[in-house]
């Protein structure tokens, strides 16, 4: 029976008198006390600065390295597509390979911006903007490989079921057809998410040129500088003015901003499993050993969760200390990364043994062979590569000491990219290999022009990512705002503080020019 507290002996009363439960600390999401005005101008003094060398420098080689998608893909449609290292019995070389491995690498956007947020996950709002920019111009340099892929690229409108007088429709049972409407479909959402979502920040920049112009503020420069800067606002208040359709921050733009978002949001989640499953489709629909296996789809979502992290660390973490972002992206943002990495690696390294497990259970001698040939056979290099990446790189995760070193966690990042490459280069070419006949088997090599075709594609997605947090406002100022502590109605500034600062003199918690 329990003891009552009028049972209760009196020593026994006084040293539970004396316990103190201890308290778990929970870092903030913004350190160091920064009020609202800091985040403010933190943000958008990035946009609004100007443009750094660096910048310059890195556009230059990333349009530069993207010259070489273009050069590789103009050899390709004025010669053909034999200018690929395709030939039997491997008739999909790294077309899909990279295909698949591009549309990975945007499902960190959408898992962060949509299912975080209805999991009502505060630590996502400092990296999501990114994320979900990364989500986009990913889907971009993934759509150039199928849409190549099909030789006679000014015929690839016929994917698409449009009426015509032969009423000759797609093969609706073919997977690659279910690859146009799904990554359509990612694509399309997953821009209207991005633009819904930095309509309020659109705002905020036109009305800071706004208030810059009528106030005259470029006062002890020269005259060229002033003229140029005071240039540069205008093309400010009428571009940003432009997108932001109107934003004028009332409680009714936010009301329905808000619903719009959630709704979005609620469009996006199933599209984080679907996406990837249906790019799994392509292989596991087949009755070729190797991809025939009902594991793919979780297994395909999975690698791509975790390909999307680790490429989301390689971005943030140098953004980070370059624009000083230290208070917005900090440690916990970065231990939640890496902890998604550990356990959607591990998920990947389960499936990797479970492959050989149902090959030996199913006891299929041709299946047998094709994963015994994987890991033993004439592409075992690029099997330890994907294994030593994707499964033992991760597990440095455990160790705080590992995610507290920033600079260890971002070649981490890389590793976990080139070993989810790997992945599903094993996937796609030690399949095809080796055919059931022994006397048509081949080994693949990539062409010149697939190399650079493929290389390009980092330039392109550089230069485009280097668009984005030039012009546009890489963090969601209001949702920042809302996970601090003076954004909580039910806190206490005096607890907490203001910090340096007065935030009445900048912006609301929701975003807004007071």
């Amino acid at each position: 029976m329990a003891t009552t507290a009028q049972e209760m002996d009196p020593a026994q009363a006084a040293l539970l008198d004396k316990v103190e439960p201890a308290e778990l600390y929970e870092q903030p999401l913004v350190t160091n006390n920064r009020d609202f005005n800091w985040v403010t101008n933190k943000i958008c003094g990035i946009v609004e600065a100007g443009t750094p060398t660096w910048w310059w420098v890195c556009m230059a080689v990333a349009l530069a390295t993207a010259s070489f998608t273009g050069m590789g893909l103009l050899w390709l449609v004025s010669t053909g597509v034999g200018v690929w290292g395709l030939a039997n019995p491997i008739n999909w070389g790294w077309a899909i390979v990279n295909f698949v491995f591009w549309i990975g690498i945007g499902h960190a956007g959408t898992l962060i911006s949509a299912v975080l947020c209805l999991l009502k996950q505060g630590w996502r709002t400092s990296i999501n903007r990114a994320a979900e920019a990364m989500t986009i111009f990913a889907v971009v340099c993934a759509g150039v490989f199928p849409l190549f892929h099909v030789g006679r690229v000014w015929f690839a409108w016929w994917l698409f079921p449009l009426p015509n007088a032969n009423a000759i429709w797609p093969q609706f049972r073919s997977p690659l057809e279910w690859d146009v409407f799904a990554v359509s479909t990612y694509g399309t959402v997953s821009v209207l998410f991005w633009y819904m979502g930095m309509i309020p920040d659109l705002g905020t920049l036109r009305d800071r040129a706004v208030q810059r112009l009528k106030a005259g503020a470029y006062e002890g420069a020269t005259e060229f500088k002033k003229k140029f800067d005071e240039g540069f606002d205008v093309f400010r208040k009428y571009f940003y003015g432009i997108f932001a359709m109107g934003w004028r921050n009332a409680g009714n733009h936010w009301r329905n901003y808000e619903m719009a978002y959630l709704i979005l949001a609620g469009i996006s989640t199933p599209l984080v499993l679907s996406v990837h499953t249906i790019v799994s489709f392509d292989f596991a629909v087949s009755l070729l050993p190797g991809w025939h296996t009902t594991i793919f789809p979780p297994y395909f979502v999975a690698g791509a969760i975790f390909s999307g992290f680790g490429m989301v660390l390689t971005l943030m973490l140098p953004l980070r200390a370059i624009f000083g972002l230290h208070d917005l992206i900090t440690q916990r943002h970065i231990d939640n990364m890496c902890k998604i990495c550990l356990g959607t690696g591990s998920i990947v390294g389960y499936a990797y043994i479970m492959e050989f497990f149902i090959a030996w259970y199913g006891a299929n001698p041709y299946e047998s062979f094709a994963f015994i040939n994987r890991a033993f056979g004439q592409y075992w290099w690029a099997y330890i590569m994907m294994f030593s990446c994707n499964v033992f790189t991760p597990q440095l995760f455990w160790f705080k000491k590992v995610r507290s070193n920033w600079a260890m966690v971002w070649v981490m990042s890389i590793f976990i990219n080139v070993g989810m490459w790997f992945e599903r280069f094993v996937i796609t070419v030690t399949s095809l290999a080796n055919d059931f006949l022994p006397s048509s088997w081949g080994y693949y090599s990539p062409t010149i022009v697939d190399i650079f075709t493929f290389f390009g594609t980092f330039g392109l997605f550089s230069v485009l990512f280097l668009l984005f947090i030039r012009f546009a406002p890489m963090m969601p100022i209001g949702e920042v705002k809302y996970v601090m502590p003076q954004g909580d109605p039910h806190g206490h500034s005096e607890e907490h503080g203001h910090g340096h600062g007065d935030p009445a003199q900048g912006q609301g918690a929701n975003g807004g020019q007071h």
